[in-house]
């Protein structure tokens, strides 16, 4: 029977937005209100970081050190050797900047891995989203992501929120790096490249995620 964790990657600097984890929403910070809705799922949660900074922001005992990375996927590989990981085939990786994660999200993401060895979600796109490439879109046939893009203005919003088995994520540090992938900074690309088939499912509430300072302070307005 799988066995799943839930990895929140998390990289304190910034180019858009330096010391974002710590930013500030409601009264904790944001990498503190990504945790506990996570561990609301009852999932054993962990926090990958390299952040003395971040790790001060979460229960010690869940943090799992790891080295500089270029993204969240590539963080979640290289924990994978971690002992407090050697129960789990299965993870869910939670990005960072997602304070509107919940338990339907993680749910329908544990639930499609029965289907996919790669899943994550999609919310409708919002017409004052369509030309932020900061947010990205998806493409999708069915309940199958095609494509992923920041450019375009069509298609739906792509939510920071992944599953993989097990097997599955310990190869990615191991993929070939493709033009696309660095013209898009989006590592998702990366799995299509190469061949992987990547689930989607659609959930049905707008999710704000914390890209820019901006974004931050519209989040705790709409509060």
């Amino acid at each position: 029977m799988a066995s799943t964790a839930i990895l929140i990657p998390v990289r304190y600097e910034s180019k858009r937005f330096p010391g974002k984890p710590l930013t500030a929403l409601g009264n904790m910070p944001m990498v503190s209100r990504v945790y506990r809705a996570c561990v609301a799922s009852g999932l054993p949660t962990f926090v990958l970081t390299d952040s003395h900074k971040v790790a001060d922001a979460v229960p010690y005992e869940y943090v799992i050190w790891t080295r500089d990375a270029e993204n969240g996927t590539a963080r979640c590989c290289q924990a994978m050797g971690d002992p407090k990981l050697s129960p789990y085939t299965e993870f869910i990786n939670v990005q960072g900047d997602m304070p509107d994660v919940d338990l339907d999200m993680i749910e329908k993401t544990k639930w499609h891995l029965k289907h996919y060895q790669i899943t994550t979600l999609w919310a409708e796109l919002e017409i004052d989203e369509r030309h932020d490439e900061n947010k990205v879109k998806v493409i999708t046939s069915a309940d199958k992501a095609l494509w992923f893009g920041r450019g375009f203005s069509y298609g739906h919003h792509h939510l920071g929120i992944y599953g993989f088995k097990r097997h599955i994520l310990e190869k990615y540090n191991d993929l070939e790096v493709t033009r696309e992938e660095l013209n898009e900074g989006l590592e998702q690309l990366r799995w299509l490249k190469a061949g992987y088939d990547i689930g989607i499912l659609k959930v049905p509430h707008r999710v704000r995620e914390i890209n820019t300072p901006e974004d931050a302070r519209l989040w705790n307005a709409s509060r």
